[in-house]
């Protein structure tokens, strides 16, 4: 079975809206405002025009996707490092990893070797049921929150990826993660 995991095109708009939304309907019934949650296809092709948004392929079928808020962007995440968002899995695949494999590679690979970021962070709903204890299970720490004015308090976690960088490029990044780096 042939995986692919590529940089979205606008070509991928209307598989991604239609995933996205299957995704996001746990999110909607939960009542959590979550930008994906209520996309419409302009915005699938804003997110893929001024993030960097990753797909996972199987046999040229879209099964998960990815963006990366840049610090420099449109929109950059609260620490100055690369923020993930809009991160969405088909559901007919949940529990099967799809979704750990795309973040790994999307860490690894792209934030961690080919930007050379010394951590990722991500935001999340404190309303939400599981998210923050996935988040934490896959090595990110809690480092802040915010009410951003969407029904709920939005939950900053963050993962050091380049422990050697982090005294270089860390300037806005939270003190408690990066005392554990410090011992």
């Amino acid at each position: 079975m042939e995986q692919v995991f590529r940089l979205a095109t606008l070509e991928d708009a209307e598989q991604l809206l239609n995933l996205t939304l299957r995704a996001y309907e746990p999110i909607r019934r939960l009542k959590i405002n979550f930008t994906a949650a209520k996309a419409d296809i302009n915005l699938v092709k804003q997110n893929i025009s001024n993030n960097a948004c990753y797909v996972y392929e199987q046999e040229g079928v879209i099964i998960a996707t990815v963006s990366i808020r840049m610090p420099w962007g449109l929109q950059p995440g609260p620490f100055g490092v690369p923020h993930i968002w809009w991160f969405a899995v088909d559901p007919s695949l949940g529990q099967k990893g799809v979704g750990s494999n795309l973040l790994r590679w999307v860490e690894e690979k792209i934030i961690k070797d080919t930007l050379k970021a010394p951590a990722v962070s991500l935001g999340t709903a404190d309303t939400h049921p599981w998210l923050i204890d996935m988040y934490e299970r896959k090595g990110y720490v809690q480092a802040g929150d915010k009410n951003l004015g969407k029904g709920h308090k939005t939950i900053f976690l963050c993962k050091v990826l380049r422990p050697d960088l982090i005294e270089d490029q860390l300037i806005n990044f939270p003190l408690h993660i990066l005392s554990q780096f410090n011992q």
